[in-house]
């Protein structure tokens, strides 16, 4: 019975987890029950060491000061705040009225302006739920097929998933034991295709059923000049401008290419920026009210963009220290906005604390059970299970992403993060697949849980504040129509399919993601350390002194006392 027992304890704790989490019960508390009872079944049936738990105030002790995940808290009031300062109004009315003449223009701007919250709040549910009060009414009002507005505001909110700097990508460097600034320069081109790929959904929509996506009539179009102009050749210009400047340093930089999008789109908001100023105080009539506009409102993001993922970059701040700059930045940007008061920021830290307790309080359940795990050969189970696959790394990457694909069902990403990953990295590793790499690629697979349906988080923040019932619009009066829930899911089908789409490009094409990272060093240190390691007798290698230590402690518990 207890070598039956042995042999079977990895897969029965892993279907215990399961029945766990099948019951209903928290993630967190389902995770720790499960790892403090297979290790005292373990212990009781002598396979087990008695002293196995006294390890886990250590590890527990290990996980209070871990600092990289100090930049969840500060990632997450520095969007809360900005959320709440009507940041995303600015920039989904500003935006909305400068692609509003094209056709798909509101839609686009949906995209754009998800990914620039994207990269300032790295909250999903802020974006989604933002852009859901504030642009759906609109995109109704004009006449858009609501599946394709539904689906394109869910899918820009999840843009947060991906975009740094993403809390997701912050709990998957933890989990790989990978630096969060290589993981935050791989995923940067990656998530942009993601949103070109939006916008071209968009565009083609927009070509092959036009009434789908119409574009807003010149009686909404409220930026215009006294004399009836767009005031787009002035904005034009400034532009160009700034771009011109920006690609004039960018020429003579030898900065790797995601420092240089990040500094050389933050120098030429600078430039605009400095254009405007002049204009208002000096009164040069150059800039239409149009360029005026987008140039205030996109700058100050655009500066905190750099604030935080330029100072990362660049290597001037650790991920932490950029996220408690961002918080710092988005606090002084509501106070310049003058709707910073104490209740806003009340509501922001108590919602930062119940995000930060909720993601410690997994983190601690995922070490129990891993504690236990780990003590069972459970590492050694799954790498028996997936790397004897066919096809190879191929066929591991295949098989990985169709399991955390079908996961992504039921669990979302925190879950995913801290119940998958850890029995995934060793075995990628062992087929030589990079951690950061893979890190990416399971962001991108990951950020599918949101987009799910029946159960994607993101479909269910849209639910919550689209119109469930019939409605008179509060600008024309005319009455319309409810978003009903077969209506979201639908919508949110075509880039769930994209996003399966990114996956598969990631995969062939490995050098979007690691043709961002810094050159590796020649030398190996594992092959340093097998080098220096000492022979045995014979001119053999010798034995792993921590595999040597976990027989040791099984062979004494297996002797009878």
């Amino acid at each position: 019975m207890t070598e039956w027992l042995h042999a079977w304890m990895a897969p029965l704790m892993f279907g215990g987890l399961i029945a766990f989490l099948l019951v209903g019960l928290p993630v967190a508390f389902s995770l720790a029950a499960c790892g403090l009872l297979f290790g005292a079944i373990g212990i009781e049936a002598g396979l087990l060491p008695a002293s196995l738990m006294q390890a886990l105030p250590l590890r527990i002790f290990g996980i209070m000061q871990n600092e990289t995940l100090l930049a969840i808290p500060f990632f997450t009031l520095m969007g809360l705040v900005l959320e709440r300062s009507g940041m995303a109004e600015d920039l989904l009315d500003t935006i909305g009225q400068l692609f509003g003449p094209v056709r798909g223009g509101l839609a686009c701007a949906v995209i754009l302006v998800g990914a620039l919250l994207a990269a300032t709040t790295g909250v999903v549910a802020a974006s989604v739920i933002s852009m859901g009060l504030i642009s759906l009414p609109i995109m109704l009002r004009h006449g858009y097929d609501r599946r394709l507005a539904a689906g394109v505001i869910a899918a820009s909110g999840t843009l947060a998933q991906i975009i740094p700097p993403s809390l997701v990508l912050i709990v998957l460097a933890d989990q790989l034991g990978r630096s969060v600034g290589d993981l935050y320069k791989a995923a940067f081109l990656p998530g942009f295709m993601l949103v070109g790929l939006y916008l071209g959904y968009v565009l083609v929509v927009s070509l092959w059923r036009p009434q789908w996506a119409p574009a807003l009539p010149p009686e909404a179009r409220t930026l215009r000049e006294a004399d009836g102009r767009s005031g787009l050749t002035s904005l034009a210009a400034v532009l160009g401008l700034a771009a011109l400047g920006a690609l004039a340093w960018a020429h003579r930089s030898t900065a790797p290419t995601d420092e240089l999008i990040v500094i050389s789109v933050c120098g030429g908001a600078g430039i605009a920026f400095v254009l405007a100023v002049l204009n208002r105080a000096l009164g040069l009539g150059l800039l239409s009210r149009l360029a005026e506009r987008v140039t205030f409102v996109l700058v100050p993001p655009l500066v905190l963009i750099f604030l935080v993922l330029g100072t990362i970059f660049l290597g001037v701040a650790t991920p932490t220290e950029g996220g408690a700059m961002g918080a710092v930045g988005a606090i002084a940007m509501a106070l310049a906005r003058r709707r910073l008061n104490l209740g806003l920021l009340k509501q922001a830290l108590e919602s930062t604390m119940k995000l930060s307790c909720f993601v410690v309080f997994i983190l601690i359940g995922s070490t129990v059970f891993s504690l236990s795990f780990q003590a069972v050969d459970g590492p050694v189970w799954v790498e028996h299970l997936l790397s004897g696959l066919p096809g190879g790394p191929l066929g591991f990457l295949i098989a990985v992403n169709l399991l955390v694909f079908v996961l992504a069902f039921f669990l979302d990403f925190f879950e995913l993060s801290f119940i998958v990953v850890p029995l995934l990295a060793p075995v990628a590793e062992k087929l030589g697949i990079d951690l950061v790499w893979f890190g990416v690629l399971l962001a991108i697979n990951m950020q599918t849980s949101f987009m799910h349906p029946p159960f994607g988080f993101a479909l269910f923040y849209l639910r919550s504040v689209a119109p469930a019932e019939d409605y008179d619009d509060r600008v024309t009066g005319q009455r319309i129509a409810r978003l009903t829930t077969g209506q979201i899911y639908r919508g949110a089908l075509p880039f769930v399919a994209i996003q399966i789409v990114m996956v598969a490009l990631v995969i062939a094409f490995p050098g979007l993601v690691s043709g961002r990272l810094d050159p590796q060093p020649l030398l190996d240190t594992g092959d340093l350390m097998l080098q220096a390691a000492p022979a045995a007798a014979d001119g053999a290698p010798a034995e792993d002194p921590m595999k040597a230590l976990q027989e040791s402690m099984r062979r004494e518990a297996r002797e009878p006392r």
